[in-house]
């Protein structure tokens, strides 16, 4: 199987992040919005439909937050994805949304004292998107179960 890359954005509005549920199934674990890497479109444009579809947002895609990589080393998945500073351009933050793929079935947005006591991943979000603005790289790490 090849090494599949998607694509997140980190979202902050009103000094909130938006976090959206990881995995069907996983109510408990949130990332940020996003999904696989469509060929012939940027990864830009890739996000922007991404969280398009997900959220009902539209975003502006900005400069790379987070490269990181995980993988199940009991089957043959392995993911890259790179997370984009993103900013709000319009849509209804509050409104109800759904996603026509129906993988995301929650979106919220949380303060900073929320996403610490919320199973994040990666779990440098946090870290990101109230306090370092520096590209970074998280190495392979194994898929949650």
């Amino acid at each position: 199987m090849p090494i599949r890359l998607a694509v997140r954005g980190l979202l902050l509005l009103e000094n909130r992040l938006l976090l959206v549920n990881a995995y069907r199934g996983r109510g408990d674990l949130w990332c940020a919005p996003g999904g696989g890497v469509e060929p012939h479109a940027s990864l830009p444009d890739n996000l922007a439909r991404e969280i398009h579809e997900e959220t009902g947002l539209t975003v502006a895609v900005g400069a790379p937050a987070l490269v990181n990589e995980f993988h199940d080393p009991e089957r043959a998945f392995h993911q890259i994805e790179i997370t984009f500073r993103c900013t709000f351009v319009s849509g209804d933050p509050h409104a109800d949304w759904t996603d026509p793929e129906g993988i995301v079935t929650q979106r919220r947005w949380v303060t900073r004292d929320e996403a610490a006591t919320l199973r994040i991943k990666p779990d440098t979000l946090p870290r990101l998107a109230w306090e370092d603005s520096t590209l970074t790289y998280d190495p392979l790490e194994p898929i949650l179960r």
